[in-house]
């Protein structure tokens, strides 16, 4: 393994008409790990665990349409059904038949969609900080549940009020505790809020939160997924989340009693705090998990 980052290019491609910006490294003929980001974040929330882990598989991250430097077309379905629909077919321009999946935030929606459309793909996931489990919700949650269960105009107010730079910082940093805390460069929240601040991105997003509501019905199924396929996967969690606490990550544990749990002193955004810790836990994993698909140098 090289001490050096691996280089990390930064591309773009065509899917269903619409431009989309992503994020390659690693050798083209090695194992995939897909990367879809969560919110309000963009393949830029990668960039860092893809030059960790470039010298040895491909990572691909791209920009979901209306995030980051991707389009943000008119005629795009800015629901979670439609970014579902999105990163199948982005796995079909790249021409990936198999891949593992990192599942993150929004991204542990999406593409556990992939999965459940295409099983036999999938070598492996990894997953941080993506919920799938409606009783281990946070306290975060529950204003937001209120809202899903009664809209209301005060309620949209709400979400609209939320999707700001102040929001944007809240969500990045969250309920860290300070000495976490500064470890979160302050980019995260400025670059993405003015990627985020034109009328049609907002309008997007504040649609998108709302219609998160519908991921709630996808739970069963996604969980019986995971018990009839049982695919090999490693959990690394930071607790200190109000959307997801410890108790988000051992809920995995009762449909993937064999999954690798890791609890780490981080909080949603893992990868900004834990870097260190991460790297070699997901290098082991997939070493031992793809030992005939990896390539070695």
């Amino acid at each position: 393994m090289s001490l050096l980052p691996a280089p990390v290019a930064h591309r773009t491609t065509v899917v269903d008409g619409i431009e989309i910006f992503y994020r390659e490294a690693g050798p083209p003929d090695a194992p995939v790990l897909l990367l879809p980001h969560g919110y309000p974040c963009s393949s830029y929330e990668f960039r860092d665990l893809m030059a960790a882990l470039g010298d040895r598989w491909r990572l691909l991250a791209p920009d979901l349409p209306g995030f980051g430097y991707s389009a943000t077309p008119e005629d795009f379905s800015y629901t979670f059904a439609g970014y579902a629909d999105f990163l199948e077919r982005f796995a079909h321009v790249m021409e990936l038949s198999r891949y593992a999946l990192y599942l993150h935030d929004y991204g542990s929606q999406f593409g556990l969609r992939l999965a459940m459309r295409a099983p036999e793909r999938v070598s492996a996931l990894i997953i941080q900080n993506g919920d799938i489990y409606e009783d281990t919700l946070g306290p975060k949650y529950a204003w937001l549940k209120e809202h899903w269960a009664h809209p209301t105009p005060e309620g949209r107010a709400k979400v609209v009020a939320h999707v700001s730079e102040e929001g944007f910082r809240g969500e990045f940093v969250g309920e860290l505790p300070p000495r976490l805390a500064e470890r979160v460069s302050p980019d995260l929240w400025t670059l993405h809020w003015k990627l985020m601040n034109t009328p049609e991105r907002l309008a997007n997003v504040v649609n998108l939160i709302e219609d998160q509501a519908s991921t709630l019905a996808w739970f069963a199924e996604e969980q019986a997924y995971l018990r009839e396929h049982r695919p090999p996967t490693l959990i690394v969690w930071g607790p200190h989340d109000g959307y997801m606490p410890e108790e988000s990550a051992r809920a995995y544990l009762r449909d993937l009693p064999d999954a690798e749990l890791h609890l780490l002193d981080a909080g949603h955004w893992a990868l900004e705090t834990s870097l260190d810790e991460i790297v070699p836990l997901v290098r082991d994993f997939l070493t031992r998990v793809l030992p005939q698909e990896t390539r070695h140098p």
